[in-house]
């Protein structure tokens, strides 16, 4: 049978409540005050690339569209026949992108795996975020993700585009809304890695 949280009275609840909705509200006071530092953040000037897309070729200005900033996730390419469990959970996560939009930011994720690849899964998935393939590219390797999984805010200027910002690991792992739901749920995301009390339900990450 699986472990359950500790029976208490509701005058007990409410005082641990409130005990971790102070360390709660503390945290985010840090939040923002790591989102101002970021805000603030210089920026790097970085070339132009040109990708392949379901409609043709496609430059990493024109993955813009008409919005001045972009965020880009770079999707593992794992090899053929091969997904990265973690970027399909990352991708299946993506909400509908019109709220960013409207807030003037783009979204794209973009792979070093073959277009049709790519595309293939997408029409298996079901998804409609908009792709392109950087596979013959040095756009990868120039972004610092090599192999792996990469989230990055480009902002343009014209038709110059400069680098603001990019995040991998759990820099990643926090704007999943799967994750944040199940950091909230008494059994957490079940995990091993997780600190959970004894006989809490926890299996390997990606098991």
């Amino acid at each position: 049978m699986t472990a359950l949280p500790t029976v208490v009275p509701a005058e007990e609840w409410e005082k641990a409540r409130a005990e971790l909705l102070a360390a709660e509200k503390a945290a985010t006071r840090v939040q923002d005050q790591l989102a101002a530092q970021r805000r603030r953040l210089p920026m790097v000037r970085f070339d132009d690339y040109t990708f392949e897309s379901a409609t043709g070729p496609v430059t990493l200005l024109e993955l813009f569209g008409d919005q001045q900033q972009l965020a880009l996730y770079q999707f593992m390419d794992a090899g053929p026949e091969h997904f990265c469990p973690g970027c399909t959970g990352f991708t299946r996560n993506v909400p509908d992108l019109t709220g960013l939009a409207r807030r003037g930011v783009a979204w794209a994720t973009v792979s070093d795996m073959p277009l049709a690849q790519m595309t293939g899964y997408w029409e298996q998935m079901g998804w409609t975020v908009p792709h392109a393939s950087s596979a013959g590219t040095t756009f990868s390797a120039d972004c610092g993700a090599g192999g792996g999984f990469l989230l990055s805010l480009f902002l343009r200027d014209g038709d110059t585009v400069y680098r603001t910002y990019s995040t991998g690991s759990r820099g990643v792992d926090r704007v999943l809304f799967e994750n944040n739901i199940l950091d909230l749920a008494p059994y957490g995301r079940q995990e091993e890695w997780e600190d959970s009390p004894a006989g809490w339900p926890q299996h390997p990450t990606y098991g």
